[in-house]
């Protein structure tokens, strides 16, 4: 009970990912170095039901719009997004990368430049598909969400990539500490989870 008091408090929340997060704040696209192609990794969206049906719906849209500023800005001419789908997902669930695809189209983003990578599951996936569909590309702006970009630009650098780190979705918040802070809640507890599986992800991959 003291354990999951702890993990759900906003204080102890903050702390494991501001440590997961370290380092990677969001910067200015200005200051961006040009790159072979901009790729955007998966895990934006939920499958959730609707009254007509089922559908995927935004969760986390920082990655999409993040690839589209850097595009936009001209630091460069590929934009590659992940075809993740999960081992369990709905026979009809489409792959992200399609949806994301359909998504960048409606902004303007010519079709010539869009790239979607084979179907993947996990981050090792993506580095690997990503390095078939450039093999002979070596640096790349890589876009993810900040407590995921120090696994992720590790594994594509194991794929000989030069790995230039434009982290969002920043889940730390900066607000001043209150007495609320030391109060249990449902969302910190999940920013512990969330924190606590990817210590373990690069433990994993630090290992094997």
């Amino acid at each position: 009970m003291i354990l999951f008091y702890l993990f759900a408090t906003p204080i102890l929340s903050e702390k494991i990912l501001k440590y997961v997060e370290k380092g990677q704040l969001r910067k200015d696209v200005s200051i961006i170095p040009n790159a072979d192609a901009i790729v955007v990794l998966g895990g934006m969206f939920n499958y959730v039901k609707t009254a007509s049906g089922a559908k995927n719906e935004w969760s986390d849209p920082d990655r999409f719009f993040g690839g589209l500023e850097l595009f936009n800005a001209g630091k460069a001419k590929k934009l590659i997004f992940a075809g993740a789908k999960m081992p369990w997902a709905e026979k009809d669930q489409e792959i992200e990368g399609e949806i994301l695809k359909k998504y960048a189209l409606e902004f303007g983003v010519p079709d010539s430049v869009i790239k979607i990578s084979g179907l993947v599951t996990t981050t090792e996936d993506e580095a690997r598909e990503v390095r078939k569909l450039l093999p002979q590309t070596n640096k790349v702006i890589l876009v993810t969400s900040a407590f995921h970009m120090a696994r992720s630009k590790s594994l594509f650098e194991r794929q000989g990539f030069c790995v230039i780190t434009f982290p969002v979705d920043s889940k730390v918040s900066f607000e001043t500490t209150t007495i609320l802070d030391y109060l249990p809640e449902a969302d910190s507890f999940k920013k512990s989870e969330m924190g606590i599986r990817e210590l373990i992800g690069r433990m994993f991959y630090t290992i094997f």
